[in-house]
């Protein structure tokens, strides 16, 4: 093994570790509101409104929204790790460091995102097994399920990285998560079906790219979507490489690396 690659597997692996140890240190924080937020969602609209909304897609109300909020979770926690923890560096001066080192940008970019992605697939397992205490689950199909989960936590790990580079101060931060990501997310298909909108908006819903990836990890688990998952899948497998390749260049410019 050469000595530029054995230094950027190091690099990586102490960017991994610090991005794990620095999300697990605060769990209070990263890990538990979530779960209690989730629990939330379970009991007012899973348990109280959905008696009164009855079975949706074949499935209790229940049922069909657990999929979307697991998603919900993995999407904003994958998305807020990254672009928390960078901004950070950005802030503290840190990234300049990394930047003038022998390290690849792409050791960088893949430390980050895999940050990211872990985070977003802990808080995924904490809320899968609290919605085991409202509701049975049965994966209907495994692979779609792990690669979508995967997939999505990775374009909203990069996602979160392109906002941290563009960021300015911790305000704009929160800007992308709270104007865009939450709307996009709430009509994405957690908690309805679009088959309920009339045709014009079922049209409209389906140029949501959240609504694609809910869809498609509630056909891996309930066996049933409002949308094509191989076109889903594609989708999902374009948008990383298209934002892998983006974040990449934005990192080799040094663009946006200064507050």
């Amino acid at each position: 093994m050469s000595s530029e690659l054995s230094a950027n597997l190091v690099a990586l692996n102490t960017i991994v570790y610090r991005e794990v140890r620095r999300f697990t240190r605060i769990w209070p924080q990263t890990l538990l509101p979530p779960a209690i937020t989730m629990v939330l969602y379970f009991v007012i609209f899973g348990n109280l409104i959905g008696r009164q909304i009855g079975d949706m897609g074949g499935f209790t109300y229940m049922e069909y929204i657990v999929p979307g909020l697991i998603m919900m979770s993995v999407i904003t926690n994958s998305y807020g790790n990254v672009v928390s923890s960078f901004f950070g560096s950005k802030f503290q001066r840190s990234i300049e460091e990394l930047m003038v080192s022998p390290v690849s940008p792409h050791t960088i970019l893949v430390g980050y995102t895999l940050g990211g992605v872990l985070r977003g697939l802990a808080v995924g397992v904490i809320v899968t097994l609290l919605s085991l205490f409202f509701t049975d689950l049965q994966v209907h199909h495994l692979g779609v399920t792990i690669v979508v989960v995967l997939l999505t936590a990775t374009i909203f790990s990069l996602l979160g990285f392109i906002n941290a580079v563009f960021a300015r101060n911790f305000d704009d931060i929160s800007i992308i998560p709270t104007f865009v990501l939450t709307p996009l997310t709430y009509l994405g298909g957690v908690f309805y079906s679009i088959t309920l909108l009339p045709p014009f908006w079922q049209t409209v819903s389906m140029a949501n790219p959240v609504l694609h990836m809910v869809n498609s990890f509630r056909y891996g688990i309930l066996g049933v979507s409002d949308i094509r998952i191989g076109v889903a899948i594609s989708f999902m497998l374009v948008a990383t490489a298209v934002l892998y390749v983006g974040c990449a260049r934005l990192l080799v410019s040094g663009r946006g690396m200064r507050t």
